[in-house]
């Protein structure tokens, strides 16, 4: 169990390629592991046309392999291969090229596929492939907003209630990403990130309140403040993907991409816990009050570290 789980960790891995001249590119990338390579540290593998300058700075810190370095093109690098051998297991990496004067492009590597072609133009196909796992990656690594729906599911519980507020809680965050993706909204994400702490807070004492007592309002209809909270989270998702940036001319079907991975990725868990609450209340009913509190006491009290960490951290 030890480790940290870090509420908007996007990006295990990433390559960045930026063009700085004609020639000159500026490269960046991050490499995951759990533990300091016994040999010589990796490196991206640039186009054919493409060589290092030395030098090329490199080191193990936060769990990863650092490096930036600067290269030297000879022509354009469209066509051309870049990959990265070291990639092994679950890790991946996201790749992004950024060329003067053309549109920014996406892809996505993994152990299986350490390797991707650069094009001179990415197709609408590639754009909404590379965004829709980000999407699903942003959930099932995003702990914070993972828990607000497990504590929403844990709280109402019913399945009719519980896609009414699953549908509002996707229409508000929508708005918001959208928004904010766009460039119309804006807002700090300091205190984005503590309020959402501060909503699973909530959903972890609402669900353990007595249901014996006259229902609130929270009870009566979570779909309003699922709606109300979906609105904070959509910044939360905003500043993700701000910082991987949209694809220049690809940014609509960006955006649309990496909404529906979020939905289909919260759809999973949404799925999983109705499935466990449906088990313990057939299987063993005894045990479903105490699980939901138990989990609700689990969610408050992370929800509380997030809170303070964000808020004094």
């Amino acid at each position: 169990m030890p480790g940290a789980a870090w509420g908007d960790e996007l990006r295990p891995g990433y390559l960045e390629l930026t063009q700085h001249s004609a020639q000159e590119w500026r490269i960046a990338w991050k490499l995951p592991l759990s533990a300091p390579p016994a040999g010589q540290l990796a490196r991206p593998r640039l186009p054919a046309n493409c060589q290092y300058k030395p030098p090329v700075v490199q080191g193990f810190t936060g769990g990863g392999v650092t490096g930036n370095a600067i290269a030297r093109c000879t022509g354009a690098i469209s066509g051309g291969t870049v990959s990265m051998p070291a990639l092994t297991g679950p890790g991946d990496m996201l790749v992004r090229v950024s060329p003067l004067d053309e549109p920014v492009q996406m892809h996505r590597l993994t152990a299986r596929e350490p390797a991707a072609q650069i094009s001179a133009r990415p197709a609408t196909w590639q754009v909404l492939r590379s965004y829709f796992v980000l999407g699903v990656q942003h959930i099932m690594a995003g702990w914070d907003h993972l828990l607000f729906v497990i504590a929403l599911v844990l709280l109402v519980r019913s399945g009719r209630a519980v896609v009414a507020a699953a549908t509002a809680f996707t229409i508000a965050h929508s708005i918001t990403l959208a928004g904010a993706a766009l460039g119309f909204i804006s807002m700090p994400q300091r205190p984005v990130e503590a309020m959402i702490a501060l909503s699973i807070i909530f959903l972890a004492l609402e669900t353990l309140r007595s249901r014996h007592e006259m229902p609130t309002m929270t009870l009566r209809y979570p779909w309003v403040v699922a709606f109300l909270f979906g609105l904070l989270h959509g910044f939360g998702f905003a500043g993700a993907l701000a910082r991987i940036g949209l694809p220049q001319g690809d940014v609509l079907p960006a955006l649309l991409a990496f909404n529906i991975g979020v939905e289909a990725g919260q759809l999973l868990v949404i799925f999983a816990v109705l499935t466990m609450i449906a088990i313990l209340r057939r299987w063993a009913r005894t045990a479903l009050q105490p699980s939901i509190r138990i989990s609700a006491y689990a969610v408050g009290i992370t929800g509380s570290y997030w809170l303070i960490d964000r808020v004094l951290g």
